[in-house]
């Protein structure tokens, strides 16, 4: 598992589009959000941080990532060997998500010392980033299964990454006051009240109302992954 994670992180700074989606473009968006925010508002900036970086970084690009490597064999070649398939998806998992977790530690670590509100509860923003990095591999995951290829990825994660987007903004600035349930329940709802709550110290009453969803939707996402993934070329 190691030495394919090592070859993949290779491979991914190499690819020009994979390293841009993975690397350049959440950095770029984050930049952007940091130094646009207005007093007051940190944790609106932190929530679509968080939200962009992820979803692209983790996303968009294991599900490119996935697919280039079905469409050039690589993935066949892995199966053939000794390597459990648990292994060979960690591996090529695993570098883009610890690349997203850098990421994302880095931006709001600025954003938290250039803001003059700062983060109340830092643990609530913590869980909120490894729920956003778990649910989000579990969906590039079944995604893939449904991806032909790396830009026929373009297309098939637009759907999700604009749902979880809007939620989230959807959440952010009308609150969960009303359809608190229907907010929560979809992908980045709970997500995003926890890193508001994280950020500006509201009382979260039940913390599981906010964390199960997003599991929920991992869990879901990772056995749609098992029926629909596919080691070859789709024809």
């Amino acid at each position: 598992m190691f030495a394919i994670a090592s070859s993949e992180l290779r491979m991914l700074v190499r690819n020009r589009l994979v390293a841009a989606c993975a690397i350049l473009i959440p950095l770029a968006l984050g930049a952007y959000f940091v130094f646009s925010s207005n007093d007051g508002a940190t944790a609106v900036s932190a929530v679509l941080v968080i939200m962009i970086m992820i979803s692209m970084g983790v996303y968009v690009t294991a599900t490119t990532t996935l697919a280039a490597r079905r469409q050039t064999l690589f993935l066949k070649r892995l199966r053939s060997g000794a390597v459990s398939d648990g292994s060979i998806i960690g591996g090529l998992m695993a570098p883009i998500v610890a690349i997203s977790i850098v990421q994302v530690a880095a931006i709001l670590a600025i954003l938290a010392v250039t803001a003059d509100d700062k983060p109340q509860s830092i643990g609530l923003v913590i869980l909120g980033v490894l729920l956003a990095e778990v649910m989000f591999a579990g969906l590039a995951l079944a995604t893939a299964g449904v991806t032909n290829s790396p830009e026929h990825a373009q297309v098939t994660t637009l759907p999700l990454f604009f749902a979880a987007l809007g939620v989230s903004i959807w959440v952010v600035f009308t609150g969960v006051e009303e359809l608190a349930w229907v907010k929560r329940a979809l992908p980045g709802g709970g997500i995003t009240e926890l890193i508001v709550a994280g950020w500006t110290g509201s009382d979260i009453q039940n913390l599981f109302v906010l964390v199960a969803p997003s599991l929920a939707w991992a869990v879901l996402a990772i056995f749609a992954a098992r029926a629909m993934f596919r080691w070859e070329p789709r024809a």
